[in-house]
């Protein structure tokens, strides 16, 4: 109701909102999150309306497409926004000149946790003890060695994976 009403406060934000879920997949609920969140914030330091957005509603659209589909990751899509927003292309474009690409590649994940895993001993044993908060810090080593492009969600079940095999 929250977000009905306020994609609603004017025809130009309505209009806006319908042509971006017009892009598949048609995510409403994660278009009316960009445009109420990160579209609004911009706007609003920008001093502009809705209709002035560099970034129209088919960008946000495939940008939306690029997250769900696991392309990018949500930090790199508010990377990918800021640059559509100063003219940078579309999501695609900008993705693939920056080598935003997330990786999903479960091989390429398991080899940089095994890595992690023999280099932080200590902290392998701590969380086998029972003290989990010790896995954001192996989280965080793992996307350190990616580079910050290997899907979060996916370390943190393959890390778990990992360490309940080696119990």
């Amino acid at each position: 109701e929250y977000d009905s009403l306020a994609l609603t406060v004017n025809r130009e934000t309505a209009d806006y909102f319908e042509r971006t879920t017009a892009v598949p997949p048609g995510d409403a609920k994660s278009a009316a999150n960009w445009i109420m969140g990160e579209l609004a914030a911009t706007l609003n330091r920008t001093n502009m309306d809705i209709t002035q957005s560099p970034v129209t509603p088919a960008m946000l659209g495939g940008l939306i497409k690029r997250e769900q589909d696991n392309t990018i990751s949500h930090k790199m899509a508010k990377e990918v926004f800021d640059a559509m927003w100063k003219g940078g292309g579309d999501a695609d474009e900008i993705i693939a000149a920056r080598g935003l690409k997330q990786m999903t590649d479960s091989d390429a994940i398991e080899k940089l946790i095994d890595e992690v895993l023999v280099a932080n001993p200590d902290q392998v044993a701590q969380l086998r003890a029972g003290k989990d908060k010790v896995l954001g810090f192996l989280v965080g080593q793992v996307m350190k060695k990616s580079g910050g492009k290997a899907n979060p969600q996916q370390v943190n079940e393959l890390l778990r994976k990992k360490i309940k095999q080696h119990e």
